[in-house]
């Protein structure tokens, strides 16, 4: 594909700006991206979302499905049952690599090796306020702990990322001077760039990676949360400055307001930026829809997306475009088309914003053909209705409301 052909094709239309030179000359993205999954570890911890082990092997297998590159499957250390879980899941062979989250603690460690998953995230409190407020321990304590867990994650054989909770609000040489003593002295495979309450902003992650990178020079990974909504934005921008892997969650689903969510962060790759991680798009929108269900999540209907009425159409002016271009140019009016993320076709719906030619193309569909005073006489039923019962109006009741008003006619 051309590069002036990246931003339109068949399945999307996005702003040619993307790719124009002054945009794209400085951006850095790595040769390999791969995508980290934490919705079984860090999905499971917003608040009342709890799933059972079949439930977990069952979102590890869509995942594997999906292509995603590696799956945190759990923390270990959490409950047998979770224990039990990750077992489970690396005895399938579905494809990732799986990984084990733990506390800086050689006993966590231990408990993922009995699971014999292939690498493991190691966690340590990273900023003073946090080590000595929230945990109540001496500084040095973190540091040792650190040293002493990785290392013994290296001696056992796993690919260890070390994962310092709260880098972002840290004194940026109090976390630098951390990373170092453990990178040296203890082990790392990768470093998590971890913004665990969501605080960075947009222009601080080139300057966050960059500080990160002037010391330590391993694959570096991210770790947002979307507690300001920037947990996409802020992946993209720290993919764009070097990162290698992306922490994200299925639909956003995590602590709070959840982590970066995976859909946003791979579709932007692909339409803005021309990079494709050779997942399957088209099982996006199932993934989501199960995930949700055995979460017992709802998102919003217009969430970025995996929203279920995202390609619906109310508005009249709109419906009248999309009459005009549905047959051939459907991009025209949506910057993705739905069949690339697997959601259900695009379609006109009924309600009081609804127009003329939403009226007629409903009437077709009945293969009822009407005068122009009764197609109006229809709409203003409609328009009526749906503002009583502030809603939309389904096709069992247009069909009656046309049935009643040429009866009467």
């Amino acid at each position: 594909m051309s590069t002036q052909k990246k931003w339109h094709t068949d399945k999307w239309f996005v702003s040619p700006w993307n790719y124009a030179r002054e945009v794209t000359e400085g951006i850095n993205f790595p040769r390999r991206i791969e995508i980290h999954d934490v919705t079984l570890r860090d999905g499971e911890q917003q608040a009342g979302v709890v799933f059972t082990r079949d439930e977990k092997i069952r979102i590890a297998e869509k995942l594997a499905e999906l292509g995603v590159h590696r799956i945190e499957a759990g923390m270990p250390a959490v409950s047998k049952e979770d224990a039990e879980a990750i077992r489970d899941i690396v005895k399938r062979n579905l494809g990732p690599k799986i990984f084990a989250f733990s506390r800086c603690m050689v006993e966590d460690v231990k408990r993922a090796l009995d699971c014999g998953v292939d690498g493991i995230v190691v966690e340590i409190p990273s900023s003073e306020h946090i080590i000595q407020n929230a945990y109540r321990w001496p500084l040095q304590k973190a540091i040792d702990l650190s040293i002493e867990a990785t290392l013994f994650a290296k001696e056992n054989g796993l690919y260890t990322v070390f994962f310092p909770i709260d880098a972002s609000r840290a004194d940026v040489n109090w976390v630098i001077d951390l990373i170092e003593k453990v990178a040296t002295q203890g082990h790392m495979d990768a470093l998590a760039l971890v913004d665990t309450f969501g605080g960075l902003s947009p222009h601080a992650i080139p300057y966050f990676v960059g500080k990160i990178k002037e010391k330590i020079k391993k694959p570096l990974e991210t770790h947002f949360h979307d507690d300001f909504g920037l947990g996409a934005a802020n992946t993209l921008l720290a993919l764009a400055c070097g990162a290698e892997v992306m922490h994200t969650t299925v639909t956003a689903l995590g602590e709070r307001a959840g982590n970066a969510p995976y859909e946003d962060v791979v579709l932007a790759l692909l339409t803005m930026y021309g990079i494709d991680l050779g997942i399957k798009y088209e099982k996006i929108y199932e993934t989501s829809q199960l995930v949700r269900q055995l979460a017992k999540v709802a998102v919003q209907p217009n969430r970025a997306v995996v929203g279920d009425m995202i390609f619906k159409i109310e508005s009249g002016i709109i419906s009248s475009w999309f009459k005009n271009c549905i047959d051939t140019i459907p991009v025209e009016l949506f910057p993705f088309h739905w069949e690339l993320v697997g959601q259900p076709p695009a379609e006109v719906v009924l309600g009081k914003n609804s127009g003329i030619d939403s009226i007629r193309m409903e009437l077709e569909k009945l293969g009822e053909q009407v005068p122009e005073e009764t197609l109006r006489l229809i709409l203003d039923v409609v328009k009526n209705q749906a503002f009583a019962r502030k809603g939309l109006i389904t096709k069992e009741e247009f069909e009656q409301i046309v049935k009643n008003i040429l009866h009467q006619r």
